[in-house]
């Protein structure tokens, strides 16, 4: 190899080097924390990460399971992770409970833009409408989101005085199935197939869901750490980017999404779980009020109305700031976010 060969041997080498070490510098590690188990809704964050489209975007994203929206906003709040799935509802409580905490997680992007939210019971119970509960005995977990807000769902429907009963999570369904509680209260798409595993028919079931009887609360959102904002909001609308395009297909294609949960849970039953995630998404995503919005995005006066329902329903220990709480400008674009079929 005479001199020549040499140095461009060598410029060749130390390029290849060069771009491998840029390529790995613009590598944003992202570390997203669910809201709930690998289960069928999870598919909008699985899928676009298994098929690729954050690592395309120079993202290096893990995607965790979590044990419920609270959990999700303090593990945010306190740098465990830097983005995460939650109900905004849940974000407002702390926002409003915790105003001088330094690292308030912020909602980015609107996922459920109805809450999942509904009041369960069977029909032989004789509940059909709102003004049957009046008296009656709910059961739900203490945390649960439908229970923490159900005194908008009896204000704006005009329910008396019930008895609340808390269990864990996994015995909500059982007690309504053996007459222990009149009712519950859950997300629709959960709670409605634990029924029908426990043997109920879906005709036997009465569904009471909190955006049908005057209450616009938003569901889910994704949130990011102000500091993952300050520092680098490019990541985060590449993240929201890359969600957009993945959202688009699982829309489109619940089933082939749902193979993504199957790879993170494979005890999983994917019939059900396909099941899920299209009641998720007939009942909170693909909306008319989704649509009228558009994907991703909020109304500011129906987002100031919720800061003022969820500041007097949780008694919070300052009122909700609404601008505080959302943040729309890492959002993709009108047309990226036109993904919802009417």
């Amino acid at each position: 190899m005479n001199k020549r060969q040499l140095i461009q041997t060598f410029l060749a080498v130390s390029a290849l080097s060069f771009g491998l070490g840029t390529a790995h510098a613009q590598t944003t590690p992202i570390k997203f924390q669910l809201d709930w188990r690998f289960e069928g809704p999870g598919a909008f964050f699985t899928h676009p990460a298994a098929k690729g489209y954050f690592k395309a975007s120079g993202l290096d994203v893990t995607v965790d399971a979590g044990n419920g929206s609270g959990g999700a906003v303090t593990r945010v709040a306190s740098g465990a992770y830097d983005m995460g799935f939650a109900d905004l509802a849940a974000l407002m409580e702390f926002h409003a409970n915790n105003p001088d905490s330094p690292n308030k997680p912020v909602a980015v992007m609107m996922v459920y833009n109805n809450t999942p939210a509904s009041v369960m019971a069977l029909k032989k119970s004789g509940i059909t409408k709102p003004a049957d509960l009046t008296g009656k005995k709910l059961g739900a977990p203490v945390f649960d989101a439908g229970r923490r807000s159900f005194p908008i769902f009896a204000k704006a429907n005009n329910v008396g005085a019930v008895n609340w009963t808390a269990m864990d999570p996994t015995l909500r369904e059982t007690m309504l199935m053996r007459g222990d509680i009149d009712a519950i209260t859950g997300f629709t798409f959960t709670s409605l197939l634990n029924l029908e595993a426990r043997g109920a028919k879906t005709a036997d079931v009465v569904i009471l869901p909190y955006p049908d009887f005057g209450v616009k609360l938003y569901g889910n959102a994704i949130i990011a750490s102000p500091k993952l904002i300050k520092e680098n909001p490019a990541a985060v609308k590449a993240f929201l980017l890359a969600f957009t395009k993945g959202a688009k297909e699982v829309i489109a294609s619940p089933a082939v999404a749902i193979e993504s949960i199957k790879a993170r849970d494979g005890i999983v039953n994917s019939e059900l779980e396909t099941r899920r995630l299209k009641l998720a998404i007939d009942t909170v995503v693909n909306t008319a009020d989704a649509r009228a919005e558009g994907f991703g995005q909020v109304n500011a006066g129906r987002l100031s109305l919720m800061a003022s329902q969820v500041s007097d329903a949780f008694a919070t220990k300052t009122r909700v700031n609404p601008e505080a709480v959302w943040n729309g400008a890492m959002l993709p674009t009108s047309a990226e976010l036109n993904i919802l079929r009417k």
